[in-house]
């Protein structure tokens, strides 16, 4: 079946398709280059706490603790626990 005039191709995008993918476009590289300014502050507290002597390793645990509901992770700490006494490692 050919495309008539009034009939737009499948192959091209309307005006205002254009337009909303080139919105959210522009909105995605803005949060981009947010998420990489943030990347480079993160990048530059974790050299400060380095210098100042602090295991950055263990930072990074802290802040996924943190994140985390504490009854969630003190069950995933006692399951840790066990197996680690399981395997005679406590």
């Amino acid at each position: 079946m050919a495309d008539t005039p009034d009939t737009p191709s499948p192959d091209v995008l309307t005006a205002t398709a254009q337009g909303r993918l080139r919105t959210i476009i522009e909105r995605l590289e803005r949060l981009q280059e947010d998420a990489d300014a943030i990347a480079g502050d993160m990048k530059e507290v974790f050299a400060e706490a380095k210098g100042e002597g602090y295991d950055v390793k263990v930072l990074r645990k802290v802040l996924r603790a943190r994140k985390q509901d504490k009854a969630k992770r003190q069950e995933e700490e006692a399951i840790f626990d066990l197996y680690l006494s399981a395997l005679g490692e406590v």
